[in-house]
């Protein structure tokens, strides 16, 4: 049977703990060692030559990021990222093949990283590349596009819902509702909630397909059926299936800029 050497970074000792409790549960996997932070995680890594590494993304000092860009290539571990943000990174790291856990995880998802893990482990180091470009495109390390240039809108969402992450399709969601420092997406009659603040989403979506309207609130803007009067001097945006939503003053100019006259 082959082993899967494992070498768990995080800088939270529960989180390892639980990193650690579970992956025992697997006979094929041979912990190599715990480290606390990025610099220990790279002497750790030269030391124990892991096959797989599961690495938390926001940790003092070094981060999981910077890990990556300061591994070697050729026999490079495999990376498993651990992260309590399930914005756009999440995705592309799906699309580049590179797993990950979104804290917080049950035991059926990491037993599908594991799966996933037995069947790469005859390819070390093959997607660094390409994950060492991503991380730094993320980071914000490579040189800024040449003037003009913008990055394209978001055209899906990962979410967390029932232990699996979904890509919610922007073109899907009806309204946006900021949730303390997370945002809820309603799509079709069905709510996600979202690890991303309001305004950092908005950042990402298409400006001619949604529209804030209230500190806490986005629409689409094809899913807006009318404005009614509302209480007071605020009135409601009314979407296609029913739902008011007040629509603050601070925010009626976009709207006008839209042709719609409030």
């Amino acid at each position: 049977m082959i082993k899967l050497r494992t070498l768990i970074v995080d800088d939270e000792r529960l989180a390892r703990q639980k990193l650690r409790t579970l992956l025992q549960r697997h006979g094929d996997v041979e912990l190599v060692g715990e480290s606390a932070d990025g610099d220990a995680a790279l002497a750790d890594i030269a030391k124990h030559h892991p096959d797989v590494v599961f690495l938390d993304v926001r940790m003092p000092g070094k981060n999981g990021f910077d890990v990556v860009k300061a591994l070697p290539g050729g026999a490079a571990p495999h990376v498993v990222f651990v992260t309590a943000y399930g914005d756009h990174a999440v995705e592309a790291f799906e699309v580049e093949a590179v797993d990950y856990l979104l804290k917080p995880f049950d035991r059926q998802r990491l037993d599908r990283a594991v799966a996933r893990l037995r069947g790469r482990i005859g390819e070390p180091g093959k997607a660094l590349a390409r994950l060492g470009d991503l991380v730094m495109r993320l980071e914000g390390s490579l040189p800024p596009p040449a003037a003009g240039a913008s990055a394209p809108p978001l055209e899906r969402v990962a979410v967390k819902k029932d232990g699996r992450t979904l890509l919610v399709p922007t073109t899907d969601i009806d309204w946006i509702e900021a949730v303390d420092k997370y945002v809820r997406l309603h799509a079709k009659g069905a709510r996600y909630l979202h690890r991303e603040a309001l305004s950092a989403l908005e950042r990402q979506l298409d400006p001619n397909c949604f529209l804030r309207i209230h500190r806490g609130t986005i629409v689409n803007i094809q899913r807006v059926r009318e404005i009614h009067p509302g209480v007071g001097d605020e009135p409601n945006v009314v979407l296609a299936d029913g739902t008011r939503l007040p629509l603050s003053r601070r925010y009626r100019a976009r709207l006008r800029a839209r042709g719609v006259p409030v």
